[in-house]
């Protein structure tokens, strides 16, 4: 299979769509705005704007694995 040169995105991509009622357009934006924050996609673009070294890239992925197990014991423990 011919590669396009592009990176491969691991997450699935979905089409959003926003509706805007009574001609609301400033909270239609900040309802996409939240929901993109939200799916990490502002996260994304910053990290790929610059090369990251493949050394650099698996200590950050350790260090988000390491908040992420934090964060679920921490919900785990209140529940």
């Amino acid at each position: 299979m011919p590669s396009s040169g592009l990176p491969r995105l691991d997450k699935e991509r979905t089409a959003f769509t926003m509706k805007v009622y009574g001609n609301n357009v400033e909270k239609a934006l900040k309802a996409l705005k939240r929901q993109l924050q939200k799916e990490g996609l502002f996260r994304e673009v910053k990290n790929r704007s610059f090369y990251e070294k493949p050394s650099e890239k698996r200590k950050r992925k350790r260090r988000e694995a390491r908040k992420k197990r934090v964060r679920a014991l921490r919900y785990k423990a209140s529940a």
